[in-house]
């Protein structure tokens, strides 16, 4: 028997959709804000660790999102030359968070 069309499977599909439909649109509203702020820090030369740590970890978040883990990766190179073992610890935080390869 075919199992792919069931009817459970077709409940959990409806029930998640529109979830995963929010999920991306909630991405793309902190892609905006927080692209604006790694701009900012970026732009202004900013080298303080609480602001920067504070965007890290608000991006860190959403990096189930492609353009949120590029906007992450920009960050993280930037930081690395103002502290390169927070920046390597953030690098885990997301490994640990979002790597499917363990």
């Amino acid at each position: 028997m075919n199992q792919s069309n069931t009817p459970e499977k077709n409940t959990l599909v409806e029930k998640i959709g529109p979830l995963i439909t929010y999920t991306r649109q909630l991405a793309r509203e902190a892609e905006h804000f927080y692209t604006q702020d790694v701009d900012s820090i970026i732009k202004d030369q900013d080298s303080d660790p609480k602001r920067i740590e504070h965007c890290l970890d608000g991006i860190l978040d959403f990096c189930f999102d492609e353009k949120m883990l590029q906007l992450f990766k920009k960050l993280c190179r930037y930081y690395y030359n103002i502290d390169s073992v927070a920046t390597s610890e953030y690098v885990f935080f997301y490994k640990d968070m979002w790597d499917n390869d363990k």
